[in-house]
Formats: structure tokens, sequence, C-alpha cells
């Protein structure tokens, strides 16, 4: 078969069956959130499987132009689409193993047929159940539960993967693919990069706890079709009114200065630029519709791009700290030394309603209290800015973990503190 037309093809049909399938189905805000979910994960998946096929021999093509990392554009979009909005809205009824059978069956045929662009390996057919597993599989998953609203700590841990796979992966080789610019390491000293590296990496870590904290106290998303059912002003919201635009921003001008590419460090200002324009007057005319008078005062005390260095007053916050236990009261006497904001630091022992662990966290509108280290990290949040980057880090789920289990085995666990004061 001739090779422009097995590339033509092979964008141009996935893309006419996507375009109508929109247009017959009219897909809500939900569906069409995970339409575009899927094909943006599949857009992020298909590159590791690329890379994984060119390194076991599964498949190689053979083009010249518009190539991506070695691989036709054309091709390359046109299997995202396929397996992502196509896949979607045309085979969302279908039980997902019909689904996967479906398009496993598809591939098997198309994939011989697109010769002589795609050279199949001997094991072609095992790098194909890896792309199953890896691509399709997921974006599935991801879509179906956006759609029907399921499964919301798996979505956001979803879009956390996808978040830092295309802005630290794909988008940055993307860009240097099409300004001609090599890829190459950074003129820098050893240890110089390594700070470097860390300082991105921590600027990464805040953006992903701000993602955790739209879980954990808004009950949604970032994705704009799939946002928080409650306004958002803790954690990093205390002090800044846009931390994941900031961290992504920060990332693509960091990336791009280890990579000597101005382009790359050009599209995290043009993404500020964007979310400080458009995208801004968007989101400020659905919060205030959403959230009313709330918005509009978080709005006015909390700058959107730079932080400020005493915490936003609401939530207030509590934090019960056993009196009875001398390190614990250490800790809520050095609460108390720094003056938090909207914190009040009472004895554990006077909670009216329960008995408490030796230090408890809770606060107005979160669906439960948090004790233990993540109680400390969230008191940290009514101190300053700095602190709360700390506290921050600390509420990560696997920083957590192991910082917990080093106070445990130091003799610092749970341990319960019987109320000495009763309401009645």
């Amino acid at each position: 078969m001739d090779p422009g037309a097995v590339r033509a093809a092979g964008l141009l049909v996935p893309l006419l069956v996507g375009i109508a399938l929109w247009f017959w189905k009219m897909p809500g805000r939900r569906e069409g959130a995970a339409a575009l979910l899927g094909g943006l994960w599949n857009a992020a998946s298909l590159v590791v499987v690329h890379a994984a096929a060119r390194r076991f021999g599964w498949w190689r093509y053979d083009a010249a132009g518009g190539l991506f990392l070695g691989m036709p554009v054309d091709l390359y979009l046109g299997w995202a689409v396929l397996w992502g909005p196509v896949a979607v809205l045309g085979l969302a009824r279908l039980p997902l193993a019909a689904v996967m059978a479906i398009m496993a069956a598809l591939d098997v045929v198309l994939m011989p047929l697109g010769h002589p662009v795609i050279r199949l390996g001997e094991r072609w057919l095992g790098g194909e159940i890896v792309a199953l597993v890896v691509a399709l599989l997921p974006s599935q998953l991801l879509a179906r539960w956006t759609a029907e609203d399921r499964r919301l700590g798996a979505r956001v841990l979803m879009q956390a993967v996808l978040f830092v796979t295309l802005v630290l992966g794909v988008l940055p080789a993307l860009i240097l693919e099409v300004t001609g610019t090599p890829l190459r390491l950074p003129r820098l000293s050893a240890p110089l990069v390594s700070i470097a590296l860390q300082l991105l990496a921590l600027d990464a870590a805040l953006g992903l706890s701000a993602l955790q904290e739209f879980y954990a106290r808004g009950a949604g998303t970032p994705l704009p079709y799939d946002p928080p059912r409650q306004l958002v002003t803790s954690g990093l919201y205390r002090y800044v009114r846009n931390p994941m635009q900031v961290s992504m921003s920060i990332l693509f001008v960091g990336a791009g200065l280890l990579l000597a590419s101005w382009w790359v460090s050009a599209a995290g200002l043009v993404a500020a630029a964007y979310s400080a324009g458009l995208a801004s007057w968007n989101e400020d005319e659905d919060l205030r519709a959403r959230f009313g008078s709330d918005w509009t005062e978080y709005r006015r005390a909390v700058r959107a791009w730079w932080p400020r260095f005493s915490p936003y007053a609401r939530p207030q916050g509590r934090i019960y700290v056993a009196t009875s236990c001398r390190p614990c009261w250490s800790v809520g006497e050095w609460l108390l030394k720094r003056k938090p904001v909207a914190l009040d630091v009472l004895p554990a022992e006077t909670h009216p309603e329960r008995d408490l662990e030796r230090i408890t966290y809770e606060c107005d509108g979160a669906p439960s209290p948090e004790s233990g280290v993540a109680a400390f990290a969230r008191a940290l949040e009514h101190v300053n800015f700095g602190l709360a980057m700390a506290g921050a880090l600390l509420r990560l789920p696997v920083v957590r973990g192991v910082v917990q289990f080093l106070v445990d085995s130091s003799g610092g666990g749970p341990r319960a503190i019987p109320r000495t004061t009763h309401r009645g």
C-alpha cells in the first residue's frame, strides 16, 4: 500500500469517526471530559509504548518527515484518537472486556495493513498486549469513572500520573522535536544539575499536594468539567489561588533552562499568560456562580500567582494535643509560640464528643479528622507560607506514611487519650 495513503488513513479515519460520534452523541460536560481524558492518556502512554517497541523490536516505522521521536505524527494521533474519544464515545455502553476485545481485534487487522510504514517484528503481538494494558485499559477506566462520577481517588491519582507524564516528558519532547532543538545534557556541573532536579521535584510535589487538596477537601479534580464540589481554601490554597498552575509554569521554565531550550521555557510563560487571562476570566465566572460571596471574599484576599506570607483565615481549624503526653504538648506549645492564624490549640482531653489520639486535627468543612503526622502537617498551614509548604509535603501519601512509621517506631504512635470533661 502507498505509504502516503497509510499515513493519511491512519489519521483521517479515526479523526472523522471521532467527529461524527461527537456530533451524534452530543456528550454532556462529564462525557466530554471523559473523552478528552481518554485521548490524553493515550497520547501520553503511547509514547512510552513506542519507546518500548523500539527497545524490544516489536515494531518500527519506515517513514520520513512528520515524525515525533521516530513515530509518524499522523499514526500517533490517529491511534490516540481511536483508543481515546472513538472508543469512549462509541463503545461506552459495552462491557470493558468487550471494548478490549474489539480494539485488540481491530489492531490485529490494521497493524499488518500499515506496511510498509509499519514494520512488524516477530513478537509484535506481545507488544500489542502491552499497549492494551498500558494505554487502552487505563484510558477506558479513567474515562468511565469520570463519566459516571465514580472512584474519585483513583481518578485523581491517574490525573496526577497524566500531569507528570505530559509536563515532564511528552510536551518538552514535542517542543524540542518541533523546534529542531537537540536533546542534550545541561552545561552545568553534576552538583548543580542535582540541585536543579531536586528543586523541580520539590515544585512538582507541591503541585501534587494542591491536587491532593482538591480531592481531600473539594471532592473533585482540577479538570474544569470535573471540578470540586466545595470551594478549596485550605492547604496551599490559603496562600495562593493557583498553586497547580504556578507549579506547572515553574516546571516548564525550569525544564527549558536545563534542556537549554528557550522554547520549552516559553511554553511555561505562555501557560501562565493563558491561565492569568482567558482561563482566569472563565474560572472567575464559574466560581462566582457556584460559591457566591465565599469566592468573592477569597479572591479579594488571596492573589492568583504571588503567595501571601500569612494564611487566609478560612476555614477555621482546631488541633487537639494531649497535655498528659509531655512530648505531645511540647508540639502544642511550639505552635502557640508561632501565633497560628485560624487555628485553636486545645487539650485533647477536653474534646466535646469523643476520646482522641495524642494529636488530632479537625477543620470546618473537612470530611474527617486527621491524626498524627497528618494533623501536625495540617497545623503548619496555619503559620506561614514556608511551613505550609513543609506541611504540604508531609501530607503526601508516601511521605506521610514513611514519617509516621518513623514516629511510631520511636514511641510516638497512636494512643487513646480519655476525655476528662463531658458536655451534658
